[in-house]
């Protein structure tokens, strides 16, 4: 693409609602973001992901003539700024989860992809998002699209539900255990997970949020960014407490999600 496919600055929409992505813009029906190191890993996820049919992802259009990332515009609302979803919504969230984990695992990455995971997995099963939250969820309609790819690489299939687990039932300090299980239940359903993945999951999602609150304060120890600059803003007494919810609970999580 050519710097007058890109248009004026004018013509240039910032984007609002990220914590870590810097000058996210959008232009006509795609959006404009810096290009990463982990940019190719994550634009050859996105072909595969699209030649295979799947539809909640944006398109990846390559690079503009000032070398930002080509995405397609998702439009829609944020799924933060919507009314928590229904036990039914959970159900589909999870077998769209699903749907893109089994994809993933067909993926081969074309060559040493260099990912940006900000939460180390315990082990690698595939490639996964790593930030399925409801801040990176858009809903048009029956359209629901997963943007803010940048975070991907390898991962577990119980790390990344655990962390949408941690958005969607959601899992935060406060919450009613009881309430909670059940909704958890209907979005380990929708993903269909066995047994082995039901024993797994309430140790994933304490991973997850666990390791959230661990990178925030380290970031604000050592300076680095973006998580110094979270962590000064307040992340880390909401992911602090909901780790310690989850931990707290786990036997309850546990009980909920056995077949």
């Amino acid at each position: 693409m050519s710097d007058g496919e890109v248009g004026r600055e004018a013509d240039e929409e910032v984007l609002e609602g990220g914590n870590v992505a810097e000058a996210v813009v959008r232009v006509g029906d795609t959006v404009r973001k810096p290009w990463r190191r982990s940019s190719p890993g994550v634009h050859s996820l996105l072909a595969h992901l699209e030649e295979h049919g799947y539809e909640g992802a944006p398109r990846a259009l390559g690079r503009d003539g000032r070398g930002r990332q080509v995405l397609a515009y998702a439009p829609g609302t944020p799924a933060d700024r919507m009314a928590p979803m229904t036990e039914r919504e959970l159900y589909r969230l999870g077998g769209l989860i699903r749907a893109l984990h089994d994809l993933a695992a067909a993926y081969e990455p074309p060559g040493e992809p260099a990912w940006e995971v900000a939460v180390a997995s315990r082990r690698a099963e595939i490639v996964c998002h790593h930030d399925l939250g409801p801040w990176n969820l858009v809903r048009d309609g029956p359209r629901w699209t997963f943007i803010d790819w940048d975070g991907a690489g390898p991962g577990t299939r119980m790390g990344d539900l655990g962390y949408a687990a941690h958005g969607f039932v959601p899992l935060h300090a406060g919450g009613a255990p009881a309430e909670d299980a059940r909704r958890l239940r209907a979005l380990a359903d929708g993903y269909g997970c066995d047994g082995a993945q039901r024993r797994e999951l309430p140790d994933a999602i304490g991973h997850e949020v666990r390791g959230m609150y661990d990178l925030l304060v380290e970031g604000a120890r050592t300076g680095r960014q973006p998580w110094a600059r979270l962590h000064a803003e307040g992340h880390a007494d909401h992911w602090g407490p909901a780790a310690a919810y989850v931990e707290e609970h786990r036997d309850v999580w546990l009980a909920a999600l056995r077949l």
